[in-house]
């Protein structure tokens, strides 16, 4: 019984695997690999790694990344509760209605103030 709940999630995770694993071969195979000074050079939280640690940098790269690990966040919570919908009824429905409400009301809240934006 147990093994029969799990089953979606499962097959989830061994296709996504799959997919990834795939992907990742035919990259490998397919894609032109001539990498330069540029690629091979060290990148992190958009500005170079030596320089000053006072200097002024942009924080719209941590609010978006805080923002995609919310949301992402909150989207996991959909796993468990579509294994026991059947069980929860109807408010269980109710409640993931107005979870979703809100998510959906922060994320137009976001984007109207363009937290979204990249210029």
């Amino acid at each position: 019984m147990v093994s029969t709940l799990y089953f979606p999630i499962i097959f989830f995770v061994v296709v996504a695997f799959i997919m990834g694993a795939i992907l990742i071969v035919a990259g490998r195979l397919i894609a032109a690999h001539k990498p330069d000074i540029h690629k091979n050079s060290p990148y992190e939280c958009g500005f170079e790694a030596f320089e000053d640690a006072r200097m002024k940098f942009d924080v719209r790269y941590y609010l978006i990344a805080i923002i995609f690990i919310l949301f992402d966040l909150e989207i996991a919570f959909l796993f468990p509760w579509a294994l026991v919908f059947r069980n929860l009824g109807m408010y269980g429905f109710i409640v993931m209605a107005v979870f979703l409400a809100i998510l959906i009301a922060g994320f137009a809240y976001i984007w109207k103030k363009g937290a979204l934006e990249w210029e």
